[in-house]
């Protein structure tokens, strides 16, 4: 909808009608690329003659998106592994500080997209035999398939429901890594309900949790005589911060541990008012600190106990770090908007967590304590975690590995059947 404001002659443009105007000019810009492209491409055969030259000319091998600089932790081992092997890779990142702008890769190279639609602009004209991201909802808003790409790979970066994404946030993908059977069974069930041809289902573990495994194990042990304590929220309604605020952080600084609180990255942009208000009433202190570090591998291996909701931040702790969390009523999530809403079965995330912890009931906060001192102190939950870690974590240690196998297989496979269509596409 557009509509003067009533302070002045200001026009604005809701949401949807944004969205809405900028596919237009994005089918506009297209057609009018890939005509003088088209004509430029015809041009230059009719000079050298060679089709396969023309049109391999500019086309990247392998390009991974990412839409935000925190997802350079799942795409870091699966960077280094093509650097070993020589296997050139075309990075392209949404966030100007992007970690992986200042590596010394050889035959990584990254480039800066710039922020939102700017980002989408180019991908949506990206010519590229493999394209790989973790980012949902391809072909659903702004980021198209470019007529370009002829392979679309998503990489979860969480290691628990493949179904815990927006509604329709995978449907357009090719294929899908993975790193549990349960989350196959996920993906099968929502192609079925919604007809949709069957993806590629991989199972290639998780390379991010790999490293990270690797980094502890690398890593001097925790020393310090008080208590830990890491309360790491998600974002959103369903959000601890949101839910409890101020009767939360009370409860903790009044266990007399050492309290770090590390909001979802979101957070800071899409509940900013909520997050200063906090911040201004519960300023940083000795025993209790913000924190917004680019990594969670120190503040994940220094804690003693996690405090969580709906976060995947869950599994990284209690399968690598092999702590126990505390978790929030899990029958308040409201997966309305997800793909799981589709799926009769409950979420495997929710039938994991009560073997993992223990639930933080309403009426509990001012005995926090009590809990806390309890869960850390419970050795069923060790049992528990080598259970979930069999069933979300195969190929322990090979993720990156199993990972560039899959991408360069395809690749063959993909340029030996492409070689057939070049004559159509340049009609």
């Amino acid at each position: 909808m557009l509509r003067l404001l009533a302070s002045g002659p200001i026009l604005y443009i809701d949401p949807g009608t944004g969205s809405m105007l900028f596919s237009i000019l994005i089918g506009v810009l297209g057609a009018a690329y890939y005509f003088f492209r088209s004509a430029f491409i015809k041009l230059k055969y009719s000079v050298s003659n060679n089709k396969t030259e023309v049109k391999s000319a500019s086309r990247l091998d392998y390009a991974i998106f990412s839409d935000d600089k925190r997802y350079w932790n799942i795409f870091k081992p699966i960077c280094e592994e093509f650097e070993a092997r020589q296997v050139e890779l075309t990075y392209f990142t949404a966030s100007e500080d992007d970690p992986v702008l200042n590596q010394d890769f050889q035959y990584v190279h990254a480039e800066y997209l710039g922020p939102g639609n700017r980002a989408f602009t180019r991908l949506n004209m990206l010519n590229a035999v493999i394209v790989l991201s973790t980012t949902p909802s391809l072909d659903v808003y702004q980021w198209k398939r470019s007529k370009d790409a002829q392979f679309y790979v998503h990489i979860a970066h969480m290691p628990n429901d493949i179904s815990a994404y927006e509604m329709f946030g995978l449907d357009h993908y090719d294929a899908i890594l993975l790193s549990g059977e349960y989350q196959i069974r996920q993906i099968r069930e929502l192609e079925r309900l919604r007809n949709l041809p069957e993806k590629e289902c991989v199972l290639v573990g998780l390379p991010y949790m790999d490293d990270l495994k690797r980094q502890l194990d690398a890593a001097p042990p925790k020393h310090s005589e008080r208590k830990t304590v890491l309360l790491a929220p998600s974002w959103g309604k369903n959000g601890i911060l949101r839910k409890y605020g101020s009767k939360m952080l009370d409860a903790l600084i009044g266990t007399g541990y050492d309290i770090v609180v590390r909001p979802h990255p979101q957070s800071w942009s899409s509940e900013k008012s909520m997050m200063e208000a906090l911040m201004e009433k519960y300023p940083d202190s000795e025993h209790f600190h913000w924190n917004r570090d680019t990594s969670n591998f120190e503040v994940l291996r220094c804690s003693d106990v996690l405090i969580s909701d709906f976060s995947g931040v869950i599994f990284d702790y209690t399968l690598v770090f092999d702590k126990p969390v505390i978790y929030t009523d899990i029958s308040a999530f409201d997966k309305s908007a997800w793909d799981a809403a589709w799926i009769d079965e409950e979420l495997w995330t929710f039938q994991v967590l009560p073997k993992l912890g223990e639930q933080l009931e309403d009426d509990r906060l001012d005995h926090i304590k009590e809990v806390i001192d309890r869960v850390t102190d419970e050795p069923k939950y060790q049992i528990a975690r080598n259970t979930a870690r069999a069933e979300t974590w195969v190929y322990a240690g090979e993720g990156a590995r199993r990972t560039a196998d899959y991408l360069i297989a395809k690749h063959t496979a993909l340029t030996g059947a492409f070689s057939g269509q070049e004559e159509s596409d340049l009609k």
